[in-house]
């Protein structure tokens, strides 16, 4: 599937280019399963071929061949700026595998590298590798991660570092940032292409209804609005939403600067280079649905290919208003599954926003509150409750705790079976960024166990692992506020 396409407008016959002396740094053996990879017992392909193409060295296993790498181009807006002509430049899609286009990310040069090297460095992806997976094991969509290939040849960033190529699996890589280009040139005829691909490999719902395309883009807006709701849910910020970021199969993709929430700031900015903080996490809903418009945008000659364009813009705008709704309806699902409710009931929402605003107030660990109020006893005094202590204003989250277990007590569920429920979806485990600066330190010293350690625990979010207690705590006040950029 990934060479549906053809013509060098939309894809560039692109080799990787080889890296010296490549080494397994990572491997996850979740994704070598997905798409039928056999492993020793350590955990690595028993065909030792495959490190020679994932690092980008070669095209070949010894069963299978990449005899058509390519990287793509598409647009986009960036930081709200529409920046025109972008593309792959440091992404080389090998080809299919079992129903996934596998991508080495940090191969080389592309024609759309632009001014870049083409590289990615250790550090970007030990954070993309773990991250894709943690998401995964999160229940979140996601593209996957499969390996990552060291090599001692040096890289420019802000100071000189080590290559790494990151190989990446998705049923599809396509971006928001392929139909915008089509678009900006006035190119039906590969817009049309583009759309007729997703509805036949991807959305074959969309295919039977009146008007197909108007139903493509519903359905992309729909699966997005759930992801940005999952990411709230989890306090996931991405960083960086350009159009170009957003998948048309509603995945995370493209981790650059991201950060789980530590302390719950509403307002927190994960991304250093984000000085307006467009990409805070309160934004992101608000950044998702402004880059929906940017497709709306471009799908516009696609439908007025099928009525006129004043009723094709406003079929397009009607189904674009429907992503506040559909983020709605799943942020205040996720939200009270959260809080141990089964049934929806008035003022549920009040409750609900009126607790987020005083962990913003007092700084409350987000992913440790959410976990640890599971173990609620509704018979319990709230005196005796030790979350009350996280909070400054006392008196005020009394009140709200109080007004919690009455709430609670309408749900008539035993504590225990509450709590099991509530730790299915309050994760204890996060990727923290003070937890993957330690595996980076580690692994630029060539131990990589660190990145094995955090994978396993990782792939298990939601499970006590007593052994990694201090995996779930939150970072000591001097690791709190570890930056991270675009270069990341």
């Amino acid at each position: 599937m990934a060479f549906i396409f053809s013509g060098d407008d939309v894809c560039q016959a692109t080799i990787p280019t080889p890296i010296p002396t490549p080494y397994w740094v990572a491997f996850s053996s979740s994704s070598a399963n997905l798409i039928g990879i056999a492993l020793d017992e350590s955990g690595l392909p028993i065909d030792k071929e495959w490190l020679g193409v994932l690092s980008g060295n070669q095209l070949n296993t010894s069963d299978r061949q990449f005899s058509n790498p390519i990287a793509t181009v598409y647009s986009g807006h960036q930081f709200g700026v529409w920046a025109g002509q972008l593309g792959d430049g440091r992404a080389i899609l090998l080809g299919d595998i079992a129903d996934q286009e596998l991508q080495l990310k940090g191969a080389g040069i592309t024609r759309f590298s632009r001014m870049g090297d083409g590289r990615a460095v250790l550090r970007s992806s030990i954070r993309e590798f773990l991250c894709s997976e943690a998401m995964h094991a999160l229940g979140i969509p996601t593209t996957r991660a499969l390996s990552i290939v060291g090599s001692d040849l040096p890289v420019r960033r802000e100071s000189l570092e080590t290559a790494a190529v990151c190989a990446r699996l998705a049923p599809s890589f396509l971006r928001i940032g392929h139909f915008e280009h089509f678009a900006s040139l006035d190119d039906v005829e590969r817009l049309k292409e583009f759309a007729d691909y997703l509805i036949q490999y991807h959305y074959p719902d969309s295919q039977n209804a009146d008007v197909p395309y108007l139903s493509l883009f519903q359905e992309i807006c729909s699966r997005n609005a759930r992801l940005v709701a999952h990411w709230q849910a989890v306090g996931f910020c991405h960083g960086v939403l350009n159009s170009d970021n957003i998948s048309v199969l509603g995945l995370t993709m493209d981790y650059g600067p991201f950060g789980f929430l530590n302390q719950f700031q509403i307002d927190h900015i994960c991304n250093h280079s984000d000085q307006g903080g467009r990409y805070a996490y309160h934004r992101q809903p608000q950044i998702m649905h402004w880059n929906m418009a940017c497709l709306a945008s471009a799908m516009i000659p696609l439908l007025t290919d099928q009525s006129d364009e004043t009723l094709s813009q406003d079929q397009l705008r009607s189904a674009l208003e429907q992503f506040p709704v559909i983020y709605a309806q799943t942020w205040q699902s996720l939200f009270r599954k959260k809080l141990g409710f089964t049934t929806s009931h008035e003022g549920d929402i009040a409750l609900i926003e009126k607790l987020l605003q005083a962990m913003h107030d007092s700084k409350v660990d987000f992913t440790n509150f959410f976990r640890s109020l599971g173990n609620l006893k509704i018979d319990e005094t709230i005196s005796q409750n030790p979350l009350r202590n996280e909070f400054i204003d006392r008196d005020s989250i009394d009140q709200w705790f109080g007004e919690y277990v009455e709430r609670l007590k309408m749900e008539s569920s035993p504590d225990l079976s509450r709590q099991q429920a509530m730790n299915q979806v309050n994760p204890k485990y996060i990727l923290r960024n003070h937890l993957a600066q330690t595996a980076i330190e580690n692994a630029q010293d060539k131990d990589f166990s660190e990145v094995t350690k955090l994978l396993k625990i990782l792939s298990k979010p939601f499970e006590e692992q007593p052994e990694y207690e201090s995996y779930s705590l939150a970072p000591p006040p001097n690791a709190q506020a570890v930056e991270v950029s675009c270069s990341s």
